[in-house]
């Protein structure tokens, strides 16, 4: 796809989330990396909803500003999960509610944000991780992201929402509505003791549909970040 069309996708995608009211008013972030190692990405204190295709930030590969208007402070963020997955096309950022919420309650398990709900959860956003506070645009936020090894395409931001890879634009929305539509699930059914698929309905759909869970090729726990 040409660039004009990839800035004219990006508004497509960053509209339709806006309007669902999947991330409000400025709040969230796209970002494209380009064949040349550099990047499209939205402006700060662009709303999703509002895009303009001329304006979106062009950066060279060392992340640097080469024209549209002034990037997304979040760039560490982007950084380090590209840095890291090396298939990594396109990374969406929002602070979609149910995703939010759930990283504030307390039993949430770090390597593992949620339970294996449904399988599209686990064929579209695998298994999730969940790493500390940071402010945003701290770029502390980018060592924790190094620090999960490149293992998992989804992260939450506690307090903050989640950001979500993709080897495509298309590939990271639809993560990014599955995780939050799995964490709105998680919070209708949280304390009524609902049924998870098993250890061995996992592994059938690792092996069918070959999938890359971190609980599947790294079973001693460490080096989670």
């Amino acid at each position: 796809m040409s660039e004009s069309g990839l800035r004219e996708e990006i508004c497509r995608y960053g509209r339709s989330l806006f309007e669902r009211g999947l991330t409000p008013g400025s709040s969230g972030n796209i970002s494209l990396r380009l064949d040349d190692g550099g990047w499209l990405v939205t402006p700060t204190n662009a709303s999703l909803g509002f895009l303009d295709p001329a304006r979106i930030s062009r950066l060279d590969s060392a992340g640097r500003l080469v024209s549209g208007d002034k990037p997304t402070k979040e760039i560490p963020l982007h950084a380090a999960l590209y840095e890291s997955r090396g298939s990594a096309r396109a990374i969406v950022h929002l602070h979609s509610t149910h995703a939010v919420a759930l990283t504030m309650l307390p039993e949430i398990d770090p390597r593992a944000a949620l339970p294996p709900m449904t399988p599209y959860y686990l064929m579209r956003a695998g298994e999730t991780a969940l790493v500390p506070y940071y402010r945003p645009g701290d770029p502390a936020v980018a060592d924790a992201i190094r620090g999960l090894a490149g293992k998992y395409s989804s992260v939450l931001l506690a307090n903050h929402g989640p950001v979500v890879a993709g080897d495509s634009l298309e590939v990271a929305v639809f993560a990014t509505e599955e995780l939050e539509e799995t964490a709105r699930l998680y919070l209708l059914l949280r304390n009524l003791n609902p049924r998870y698929l098993t250890p061995d309905q996992v592994s059938d759909l690792v092996q069918t549909f070959g999938l890359d869970l971190p609980s599947h090729h790294d079973h001693d726990g460490h080096d989670h970040g």
